[in-house]
């Protein structure tokens, strides 16, 4: 595994909103998927856990940056900083705009919505002062617009991003005296192209770059987070997010409020370009083109012997239940639609091809992949006749699997055994730790040996705020193992974590001739590289 710092964290604690910070993880997982793991972090992970070392970029979403200050005022904020003066980034959209500047200055006079101060993090050196147009109104669009933006010549080094574009505005702030501050650091990436309604001591300062020790940051009083387009029939079947104008929703707040989604929707692409210049500016690695993170899909469940499948499904009934005459498995963290083998028809699987949706759930899951995964109910097709055709899982060879699987029982001096006899596989899943351990119910009812498989994690978890990058390619796997406690001191649980990564590095190296010398090895205290 790569010392390479691979996680994109995204502020959801106190003073977030719910659709800034989803879209903020819609918008981040199509531009760097799949360089990065972008999730959701608490102000709790930010305050105790070791999040910095494998962090590359820290984003503060739209929302009350004088919420942020209450929860990570002194500890949260010294982490933050030291993050990115130690070669960290930032990103502050918005609030996260104000919140990163020295001193943030909203709507100053207005008694109930003044908010004026000095603020701990300081990369940009100055104020950022709003609201930059008039007409803000808390959790409503009645005071957004399409502002124009004029981009800086220092915002892209190959000079891919285009002059001028419009942006989501609602509420931000303009960087005061920005234009001066070349010495200390501070580039102007973007300026309001239109008069603001605000004392700007001359300047236009939208969206700033910061140097800060070795690191840097970036900060935006617009919104300049956008998405590809999608077509109309799909788009409104989203729960209605905010900023991009796919996620917009066109009769929020007024009649007037589509024609502003119109001519934030005819920049899309300008602004996506800037956007992607900010992130490489921040010396983040970002995809060529938008890249969809891939929906969920159907997980296969076969066995050595097919036949077996009906025996564990039977196994089961205790924690299955019937409505409308299908079977589920309610777990703690996911539900389980369990599809028999007649489902899985020509039909079902022309509904499971990418770009088609099935139900409300599969709608949203389509294009939104930002939702909350364990609200999404994992489809189990029983495989109880045959191994899955190529054709279903043509990232995985069930007959191959098993094939080697009964050779090696045939061919070593052990007894059969259990491992690998219940296979599920799905090519895209969540995780396959979280399906196992995070439903404890069914965990309890599945033999030593079922493991579950992957071609692709979207969600995959490591220790502390870590999660994994899984693309295609690399090998995921979780196993059940049911240890007796009374070895628990002779021979702790944690031992065998060791022993499995082992193996893998022995059998990769004996797998061919030439293969001894595969620089694979072990890295602590599981991962193998």
């Amino acid at each position: 595994m790569s010392s390479k710092r691979l996680n994109v964290l995204v502020y959801s604690g106190s003073g977030s909103t719910v659709e800034s910070v989803r879209h903020c993880l819609y918008t981040l997982r199509r531009l760097l998927t799949p360089h990065y793991a972008v999730i959701a972090v608490t102000g709790d992970a930010i305050l105790k856990e070791p999040w910095t070392t494998s962090c590359a970029l820290l984003v503060f979403p739209g929302g009350a940056d004088l919420a942020y200050c209450r929860k990570l005022n002194g500890e949260g904020n010294r982490r933050i900083s030291q993050f990115v003066q130690r070669g960290g980034a930032y990103l502050g959209l918005c609030a996260g705009g104000y919140y990163g500047s020295k001193r943030c200055e909203f709507e100053v006079g207005d008694k109930k919505m003044e908010v004026v101060g000095a603020r701990e993090l300081a990369f940009f050196p100055g104020i950022c002062r709003g609201c930059a147009f008039t007409g803000f109104v808390y959790h409503s669009e009645k005071g957004a617009r399409a502002v124009e933006l004029r981009v800086g010549r220092t915002a892209s080094a190959d000079g891919s991003a285009s002059d001028q574009f419009k942006s989501y505005y609602n509420g931000g702030g303009v960087f005061v005296g920005a234009e001066d501050m070349e010495e200390q650091g501070v580039e102007i990436l973007a300026d309001y192209a239109e008069k603001m309604d605000v004392d700007t001591k001359g300047g236009s300062a939208a969206v700033v770059y910061c140097k800060v020790g070795d690191g840097g940051a970036v900060l935006t009083g617009p919104h300049p987070e956008s998405v590809i387009p999608v077509p109309p029939k799909v788009a409104v079947l989203l729960t209605p997010l905010r900023f991009a104008a796919v996620n917009l929703d066109r009769h929020a707040d007024g009649p007037d409020y589509s024609k502003l989604v119109d001519r934030v929707a005819a920049d899309d692409k300008p602004r996506t370009e800037f956007l992607k210049a900010c992130l490489t500016k921040l010396g983040l690695q970002v995809s060529q083109g938008n890249n969809p993170v891939p929906s969920l899909s159907r997980l296969h469940l076969s066995s050595i012997q097919p036949s077996d499948v009906e025996e564990l499904v039977a196994s089961l009934q205790d924690i299955i239940t019937i409505r409308d005459g299908e079977e589920y498995i309610q777990g703690e963290n996911d539900t389980f639609h369990i599809e028999k083998p007649a489902a899985w028809s020509l039909g079902s699987l022309a509904t499971a091809l990418p770009g088609v949706a099935t139900d409300n759930n599969d709608k949203a899951n389509a294009v939104d992949r930002s939702l909350d995964y364990s609200t999404v109910i994992k489809r189990v097709c029983l495989h109880s006749k045959d191994y899955p055709a190529c054709k279903e899982t043509p990232d995985f060879n069930h007959h191959a699997f098993f094939a080697n699987l009964k050779h090696y029982h045939s061919s070593s001096k052990e007894s059969e055994g259990d491992f690998g006899k219940y296979l599920m596989y799905g090519e895209v899943v969540t995780s396959t730790n979280t399906m196992l351990e995070k439903n404890n119910h069914l965990l309890q009812h599945l033999p030593t040996g079922f493991t579950a498989t992957a071609t692709v994690q979207v969600a995959g978890r490591g220790r502390g705020s870590n999660v994994w990058v899984s693309p295609a390619g690399s090998l995921m796997f979780s196993t059940c193992i049911r240890h007796p406690m009374e070895k628990m001191n002779s021979a702790p649980v944690v031992f065998v974590q060791y022993l499995a990564a082992m193996a893998i590095v022995d059998g990769i190296k004996s797998y061919d001739t030439g293969y001894k010398d595969v620089p694979v090895k072990l890295k602590w205290p599981n991962d193998i590289c």
